[in-house]
């Protein structure tokens, strides 16, 4: 998403008509539905107005497009300027600029860190340099956007400290690696010459914004997994690039595993939630590490991550070798003191007392950790606790260390790489599941894919059907059905008569592997199979232990299955201090909840028991707008369901005279393919009623959109207004186009719905002609590809019609 898009031109036009702060302000608004806090306006007036100085310059084309505040795919991190064009070689090209208003800062001994004051009032703290930062942001765009990294666009990273005197600190050569990946621009005419000549030099010729709309409407690329990366990244590859906070906690690990080694134990602390980079950056510590043969091990409670790791680098290193690395947490009770350098320890908030089996083993695991190991660094989620059992929140992390003398550090993460980037969705679900009050009441479904249904059954099949060609989708859900079919394979354990519906819990022939097991799409999963793992999308099924009553989120331990260890001990807990024991199991449920609703980096749905439940979900959703401009009420869905049954009041012959309608259309498109063959008919003998708020003229119809491939602005079997044989420019515009030379052009040839896009070849004469024109999908799917017609075929190639709007 683009906050403002324009062109130069109009970009200086705003900022010379009106103040620039409140053109952004008002798009921020009218893009999101929030404001935005004095620190971020602040930020705009001042830099922004910077930025207007270094485009007034006539060498940088007038319809060289501009855009201010756009977020990275996938992340919730934005960039702060973008100007795009054309070079002198005619290659697409988009210059970033990472704008600070620092005056003054310190240098760091860690790589690409640097201190200096950050807002909010807490001194000089540290971060990725500039430059870095900058670059680490064209990275990601690279990684995330087809429309980068399939269509040739040129990325040209850069930094501007506008208040920022050269001083040899900032721009010290310990960074100059970084520099050179991203130049860095700092106070003072001479520099804003210097950034004047960079953009130049890459924005020969305007583009009049299109560049952007690629950029902003590129088909995102599928997600890097961790359990996928684990083999490169042991074997030296970069297969992840950290960012921000992530690159922080990364050098500061690096630093204290070094410090350790002369000046005593050292225990990092890292506190993040779900999606926040935990795992990425323990992994990568593991890896650069054992690189520079460190005796270092990766440690975690879960067998889970282990075991899919482990099954990642099978074939590549020697099993001993790979149980080197890779250990449970209950394996340290007889280790001896400092017998390892560094101990990287994932979910730490899962480390219990006892070891063993039986829990009988040794006596405390956050006591042997510390004990075997030089530096230990956890990695920890107070919210992730998900059994009575774990012991492992920050601060027992802290009171062991201090047992052992031992020098804390700690560090958060707090940005969030899951669930879209939304980091809007953890706090209206912690808000919503009554762990912690948020400013959250409400969830937008366009930021995140979030859905209720109504039954089981579906939540299987869209589950179902997102698994298709990647196995990165499962069904989980709440402890609260025995295991019959541990001892009975052909038994079910998940039961709802009442929806026909019946499934098993992750078989045991997958184990730990359960999350990439080929056909375990088809079970259901637990909290044990896939905690401190991630899917595309995660289906959840929300027991009985988890309902509304009077309008309150209500918590049943009593109806969890008697199978379940999580809240072992609750009765001798309740025996001695019941209050306790029901502020516990709330505990312990509410965060099963909020952990396996979090594992979905693209998206979750979920099926309530509990009908109260399902409504009170339903009630804090809302989408700000359609694709199309539609405002929906707040908790009202902004789609109706796919299907064939149109959703709006079709009218006999009688009613058409006079009414609101306008003709419905059977093209029948498919949204993905060419459809069916069929020529467009004005004499529609259908009709439907449309809202008040269309303007009803002539070339107006209705027609439904089959598939997947415009699902990012249109959802599959959505109603849509359209306008037949549309006039002016299409660039950009969802149109629905035919070819007659594709397939049977005495039918009429195919349809279908796609944005258009096309190049030209202007003759000296002024006359031009398409070189190419693209029909680009619009889809979180990836098997969509764009339609190139080139050449003599552009000829037989027309567009029948406009997309406008989504109706239901």
């Amino acid at each position: 998403m683009i906050i403002y898009r324009a062109t130069k031109r109009i970009f200086l036009e705003h900022a010379l008509s009106r103040d620039i702060e409140d053109v952004v302000a008002e798009a921020y608004r009218e893009r999101t539905g929030f404001g935005v806090g004095p620190g971020e306006f602040r930020a705009w007036r001042t830099s922004l107005m910077y930025m207007v100085k270094v485009l007034h310059d006539d060498g940088i084309p007038q319809e060289s497009g501009v855009a201010i505040e756009y977020r990275i795919p996938q992340t919730n991190k934005r960039v702060d300027f973008i100007v795009t064009g054309l070079n002198g070689m005619k290659v697409p090209n988009a210059v970033i600029v990472e704008l600070k208003q620092w005056s003054e800062a310190e240098r760091s001994d860690k790589d690409g860190i640097v201190l200096a004051r950050r807002g909010g009032g807490r001194g000089k703290t540290e971060g990725p340099h500039p430059s870095y930062q900058a670059w680490s942001y064209a990275a990601l765009l690279k990684d995330f956007n087809s429309a980068i990294y399939e269509g040739g666009i040129g990325l040209q990273p850069c930094a501007y400290l506008h208040n920022y005197a050269r001083d040899g600190i900032i721009d010290h050569v310990f960074y100059k690696t970084y520099m050179e990946l991203a130049p860095l621009f700092l106070k003072g005419a001479s520099e804003r010459r210097r950034l004047q000549g960079f953009i130049k030099r890459h924005v020969r010729y305007g583009d009049a914004g299109e560049l952007l709309y690629r950029i902003e409407h590129g088909r995102i690329k599928p997600s890097k997994m961790l359990a996928d990366s684990v083999l490169g990244m042991l074997q030296g590859n970069v297969e992840f690039v950290l960012i921000d906070e992530q690159k922080q906690v990364f050098e500061t690990g690096l630093e204290l595993a070094r410090k350790a080694k002369s000046a005593g134990k050292q225990v990092l602390i890292v506190k993040g939630g779900p999606g926040t980079g935990k795992s990425v950056v323990a992994v990568n510590l593991l890896a650069t590490l054992i690189g520079r043969e460190t005796n270092a091990r990766y440690v975690s409670k879960n067998a889970a991550p282990r075991a899919v790791y482990e099954m990642r680098l099978a074939g590549s290193f020697r099993r001993t070798h790979i149980t080197n690395l890779f250990s449970g947490s209950g394996s340290f009770s007889g280790a001896e003191s400092n017998s390892f350098d560094v101990l990287v320890v994932d979910e730490a908030h899962r480390l219990n007392e006892k070891s063993g089996l039986y829990g009988n083993l040794g006596e405390n695991q956050i006591k042997e950790l510390i004990h075997a190991s030089r530096c230990t660094i956890f990695f920890v989620d107070d919210d992730q606790r998900v059994t009575l059992r774990d012991i492992g929140h920050v601060g027992t992390l802290r009171d062991w260390a201090a047992r052992f003398g031992a020098a804390v550090t700690e560090c958060e993460l707090a940005s969030q790489f899951r669930c879209n980037g939304s980091d809007g969705y953890l706090a209206w679900l912690e808000n919503t599941l009554d762990i912690r009050a948020t400013a959250n009441d409400r969830l937008d479904i366009a930021e995140f894919d979030f859905r209720v249904v109504d039954s089981p059954n579906e939540l299987h099949e869209l589950i179902a059907d997102r698994n298709l060609g990647s196995n990165r989708s499962r069904v989980v859900a709440g402890y609260c059905w025995e295991w019959t079919s541990k001892r009975d394979p052909a038994a079910y354990d998940i039961v709802l008569p009442e929806y026909e519906y019946r499934r098993r819990w992750n078989l045991t022939k997958d184990g730990s592997l359960w999350i990439i097991g080929e056909e375990s799409v088809k079970e259901v999963g637990c909290i044990h199979t896939c905690q401190g793992l991630e899917l595309d999308y995660v289906g959840v099924i929300i027991g009985p232990d988890l309902v509304v009553r009077n309008g309150r989120i209500v918590t049943e331990p009593g109806r969890r299955a008697k199978s379940d260890k999580s809240l072992s001990g609750l009765r001798t807990i309740s025996a001695e201090n019941p209050s306790l024991a029901a502020r516990e199991a709330d505990r312990i449920i509410k965060n099963t909840y909020r952990t396996l609703l979090t594992r979905g980096l693209r998206g979750c749905y979920v099926f309530c028991v509990d009908a109260e439940l399902a409504s009170y979900l339903r009630a804090r959703l809302e989408s700000r707008a359609s694709p199309g401009g539609v405002h929906a009420a707040p908790g009202t869905p902004l789609f109706a369901a796919a299907g064939n049954v149109v959703p709006l009041r079709r009218l006999s012959p009688a009613e058409r005279v006079g009414a609101h309608a306008v003709p419905l259309v059977d093209l029948r498109f498919a949204a993905g393919a060419f459809g069916d063959t069929q020529a467009l008919d004005g004499d529609a003998y259908d009709w439907v009623e449309v809202p008040d708020w269309v303007h009803l003229q002539p070339d107006l119809f209705v027609a439904q959109v089959i598939g997947e491939s415009l699902n990012r602005r249109i959802p599959n079997g959505a109603w849509c207004l359209f306008r037949a044989n549309p006039q002016g420019t299409r660039n950009g515009k969802v149109v629905v186009a035919q070819h007659h030379s594709i397939h049977d052009p005495d039918l009429g040839g195919r349809y279908t719905i796609k944005v258009y896009t096309s190049s030209k070849a202007v003759a000296p004469d002024g006359t031009w002609r398409h070189t190419e024109i693209r029909l680009q999908p619009d889809s979180d799917r990836i098997e969509f590809e764009p339609i190139v017609i080139r050449g003599e075929d552009n000829g037989e190639f027309r567009i029948v019609a406009e997309f406008l709007t989504v109706l239901a």
